[in-house]
């Protein structure tokens, strides 16, 4: 059995940026690399601004976009190769739950006919009555029952009921991961906990690994259990959400976790990327160097290597914060 459930490596999405005499290659993901275990579920949380790469990275997870490099493996085969992983069995294995769960429904059909139809094509309902099952127990899973929704349109439930019946139409499949990108920025924020409540509690009852993509620093501490930190579409910090949060590495990392907010709130920044931070995208050295209070020469000269801290953390940075203090790549607290 694979060590892994989930192996992203070296994933790479370039784009083609400018006019047709100045056209640029942007790459949006650089090089990314992760795992997600096999032996038990996790929930990771990738965080960083609007722009980073955060739904390239998941819009490739999910096949919606094809990396120009770079592989994703689930349970040792190879996801890219849709002869190995059909698409049917890919949407038993993957559910997407999305930022609008009123962009997931329309509002010309009623809401269960989604739920009855993704038990009968990837649920494995073979008829009426074992589709009616499999909707009423994934309902059940969120709080919600199938009389509630039976017969009722998307404009009829809030947003926060709106996004568990999302959540339940991804259970039916009885998925190994969900991929959820940014699903309580549409939420009022007293309800945003109880969303990541129950990424919890499914994790825990059903075994579902998530990865959870979020602008909110908040309920990323309090549901995770790892933290990915992007930033100009490089992978610079990982390990446990507890050590990444307490004593961030990078400081970019760092810079964010000091201006951690309430519940809530969220960084305001637009997706728009401005002609210096497309610039910052095409840097062959570190891509933070320019606004570092701590790079060094080596720092706009060179891209640093992923470092290993132990534990399960590494980080993308000459100059990793060890205990406090910053040491330079190759003294002995490396």
């Amino acid at each position: 059995m694979p060590n892994n459930l989930l192996e992203v490596k070296n994933l790479t999405k370039e784009f083609r940026i400018g006019g047709m005499l100045s056209r640029k290659k942007m790459r949006a993901v650089d090089g990314v690399s992760f795992s997600l275990p096999a032996d038990k579920p996790v929930i990771l949380s990738v965080v960083g601004e609007s722009g980073c790469g955060k739904t390239t990275l998941t819009k490739m997870i999910l096949r919606l976009l094809t990396p120009t490099s770079g592989s994703i493996s689930i349970n040792g085969q190879d996801c890219l190769k849709r002869s190995e992983i059909p698409n049917s069995k890919f949407r038993t294995m993957v559910q997407p739950i999305f930022q609008n769960p009123f962009d997931a429904f329309s509002s010309r059909r009623q809401v269960i006919r989604y739920l009855m139809d993704t038990a009968a094509s990837y649920g494995g309902a073979k008829n009426r009555e074992a589709a009616v099952e499999a909707v009423s127990k994934a309902l059940k899973s969120v709080g919600m029952s199938y009389e509630v929704v039976a017969g009722k349109y998307a404009t009829q439930f809030s947003g926060g009921e709106l996004q568990r019946i999302s959540i339940a139409r991804a259970l039916i499949t009885s998925p190994r991961i969900i991929i959820a990108d940014e699903p309580v920025a549409m939420i009022d924020a007293s309800l945003k906990i109880n969303i990541v409540n129950l990424f919890k509690q499914l994790k825990d009852e059903f075994g579902i690994s998530f990865i959870y993509i979020t602008h909110d620093l908040s309920t990323a501490y309090y549901v995770s259990d790892y933290i990915a930190t992007l930033y100009r579409g490089n992978l610079i910090e990982y390990g446990p959400s507890k050590e990444i949060m307490e004593k961030p590495a990078h400081p970019y990392t760092e810079l964010l976790m000091n201006s951690v907010p309430r519940v809530g709130d969220r960084w305001t920044k637009g997706v728009r990327v401005t002609e210096a931070e497309t610039r910052e995208y095409t840097m062959a050295c570190c891509r933070f160097s320019n606004r570092c209070p701590y790079a060094t020469d080596e720092c706009r000269r060179e891209r640093p290597a992923m470092l290993a801290l132990g534990g399960g953390r590494s980080v993308l940075c000459y100059h990793p914060r060890i205990e406090g203090d910053f040491f330079a790549a190759g003294d002995p607290a490396h």
